[in-house]
């Protein structure tokens, strides 16, 4: 299997910014940031990384038995 070294890279380095923000809204922001942007550099639909970047973000700070983020 391989792996592409500049997307691997970049999600490493997005990672921890999907997981900040104080608010549901500055989390979506974040999450979609971090999807777009992830979804440019692997040629995906950069709409469709962001949508999908910024429910993530949001469902996984704000569900469980108390905030993660």
């Amino acid at each position: 299997m391989q792996i592409n070294v500049k997307a691997f890279i970049l999600v490493l380095g997005l990672a921890p910014l999907a997981g900040c923000g104080d608010t549901a809204l500055e989390q979506a922001v974040l999450g979609a940031g971090a999807g777009a942007g992830t979804a440019a550099i692997l040629d995906g639909n950069i709409l469709t990384g962001a949508a999908v970047g910024a429910a993530g973000n949001v469902l996984y700070c704000q569900t469980g038995k108390k905030r993660r983020c």
